[in-house]
C-alpha cells in the first residue's frame, strides 16, 4: 500500500488543523516544533517492516490521525458503556494520541530523522524491511524520545499527557508493568487514558 502525493498533502493540513482545534493554548509551540522538525514529519513512515502498520512515505501521519480518530470512538464508548472516562479530558487523550509516536521523527538536528530508505534491494524483497533506524541518532526508546522532543521544544504536558505517551505500548513493554500489573490501590492506574491510547494504537 502506498499513499498518493495528494493524500500525503491532504493529511498532513488535516494534521496541522487539529493541531489548532485541539490545542488552543498550545497550539503556536506545538506549530513550531512540527515546522522545526521539517518535511521529515510529511514523509515519515511509521514503522521499518513492511508487516508492521503504515511502513511508507507519509505513514507517520497517517497512522496519527487513525489513533486520534480511534481515541475518540474508544473515548465515547467507553462513556456509553458506563465505564470510568472522566478522570482526563479529551485535550490530554488528544495530546497524548497525536504524540505517542512523536520519537519516530528522530532528533531535532539535521539529518536526525526516525528513519532512512533502506538501500537494500535484497532487504526490502525477502525482508519487507523498507526502511532502517537511522544510525546518526542515539538510541532511544520511541516513547522516551517523544518526551524528550517536547520539552525540548518547550511544550508543558499534563501528568495524564505524559503517562499515556510514556506507557502507551501496554503490557507489550516490561518496563510498563508496574504501572499495568500492580495488586496495590496506591499503585493502579488513576485514570484511563494509557488503557484507551493502547487500544487505540492496536
Amino acid at each position: 500500500m502506498k499513499l498518493s502525493a495528494e493524500l500525503i498533502q491532504s493529511n498532513y493540513t488535516k494534521f496541522l488543523t487539529r493541531i489548532d482545534q485541539c490545542f488552543k493554548t498550545r497550539s503556536t509551540e506545538i506549530k513550531a516544533m512540527y515546522e522545526d522538525l521539517g518535511e521529515r514529519v510529511i514523509f515519515a513512515p511509521a514503522s521499518s517492516f513492511a508487516h508492521f502498520h503504515n511502513a511508507i512515505t507519509g505513514g507517520y501521519v497517517d497512522h496519527i490521525l487513525r489513533v486520534m480518530d480511534m481515541c475518540m470512538l474508544l473515548h465515547k464508548q467507553w462513556e456509553s458503556a458506563g465505564l470510568k472516562s472522566d478522570n482526563y479530558t479529551l485535550e490530554e487523550l488528544m495530546f497524548a494520541a497525536m504524540h505517542h509516536d512523536l520519537g519516530k521523527l528522530g532528533m531535532p538536528i539535521p539529518g536526525g530523522d526516525g528513519y532512512v530508505m533502506n538501500k537494500s534491494e535484497w532487504h526490502r524483497k525477502n525482508q519487507g524491511k523498507e526502511f532502517e533506524i537511522n544510525e546518526n541518532i542515539p538510541y532511544a526508546l520511541i516513547q522516551d524520545r517523544s518526551i524528550f522532543l517536547l520539552q525540548h521544544y518547550g511544550i508543558k504536558m499534563s501528568w495524564n499527557e505524559y503517562l499515556g505517551i510514556r506507557i502507551h505500548d501496554g503490557v507489550y513493554d516490561k518496563a510498563n508493568e508496574s504501572y499495568y500489573a500492580s495488586f496495590s490501590l496506591n499503585n493502579k492506574l488513576r485514570n484511563n487514558l494509557p488503557i484507551i491510547l493502547h487500544h487505540a494504537d492496536m
